[in-house]
């Protein structure tokens, strides 16, 4: 009997969903958030060292919610989609303007490792100094440490709530044992929140870490899954330097075609991403017929 050509799917392996009676009911007072946190960010870090999660696009994709939360927290209301285009339809060298720049500093803090001299390019106006205190503080919780740095960013620069939270993601990745930055808090804080100092703004950021964690947990089983369909297809790909651009898709939240032209041409990169949808692993995620970006 002929072998079948077909190539299933492996199911991915992800860790289950928060348990319900961490995020069912607002904490009751310092003590039951802190405990709350704490229980969300041991499920968390079995995620984040899942095998099966395409880690950096997961990150990325975080980095544009945090993106739209950071500019919702200076008055902005532009969409995922804004951001989008804005960073990715902007030509080399020309600046993206104050929406996709926003965007680009979170996108580059996600996708390095947690280094001083790596945050002192992302972190416009943070002095290097008070980065490496920040990184180097000791004692305390994880959440704790995060929560004194918004104070002493926000305490010198009142205006640097990007900088401020992107830092204290940092600290508190850092403290949990990442490598990597993983936007957390950032995506559970609220204006009223960093107008708080000492134990208000502690049990505010125990707070945001639930809420970014119930964002953050969902996505990675969504993307463990598409990218478990995704590199199922690849033995049907004919085209030459198929398999780069999926590694390309399973790093970034969304690629131009004109960004595979390293390893295939224009036309070829078009028919790629075409074929892709066509097999149901990737979307085209602006609805246009011109200037089209792609994604898992």
């Amino acid at each position: 009997m002929p072998r079948s050509r077909t190539n299933p799917v492996t199911p991915a392996r992800v860790s289950p969903p928060i348990p319900g009676w961490v995020i069912a009911l607002a904490p009751d007072g310092a003590a039951d958030a802190a405990f709350r946190s704490g229980a969300v960010l041991a499920h968390l870090h079995l995620v984040a060292t899942g095998a099966d999660v395409p880690q950096a696009l997961w990150r990325e994709r975080l980095a544009l919610a945090a993106a739209e939360v950071c500019l919702g927290l200076s008055g902005r209301r532009e969409g995922q989609g804004a951001l989008r285009d804005a960073l990715h339809l902007t030509r080399p060298g020309d600046h993206p303007g104050p929406v996709g720049a926003v965007f680009r500093q979170w996108s580059r803090a996600v996708a390095r490792p947690i280094l001083i001299a790596h945050l002192k390019q992302v972190l416009d106006g943070v002095p290097e100094a008070q980065i490496a205190l920040c990184l180097g503080a000791a004692g305390g919780n994880p959440i704790d440490r995060a929560a004194g740095v918004i104070e002493a960013v926000l305490s010198d620069h009142p205006r640097a709530e990007t900088a401020a939270l992107i830092l204290a993601d940092a600290v508190l990745a850092k403290a949990i044992g990442w490598d990597h930055i993983l936007p957390l808090l950032s995506l559970g804080m609220k204006p009223r929140d960093l107008r708080l100092r000492g134990d208000d703004l502690r049990l505010a950021c125990h707070r945001a870490a639930v809420a970014g964690a119930r964002q953050a947990v969902p996505l990675a089983a969504d993307l463990a899954r598409r990218a478990a369909r995704v590199r199922a297809v690849v033995p049907k790909l004919r085209a030459k330097g198929a398999g780069r651009a999926v590694d390309l898709f399973l790093s970034r939240d969304a690629v131009a075609p004109s960004a595979l032209g390293a390893f295939m041409s224009d036309r070829a990169a078009r028919r790629l991403c075409d074929r892709l949808v066509a097999l149901g692993v990737i979307r085209e995620l602006t609805g246009r017929d011109t200037f089209r970006l792609y994604g898992v």
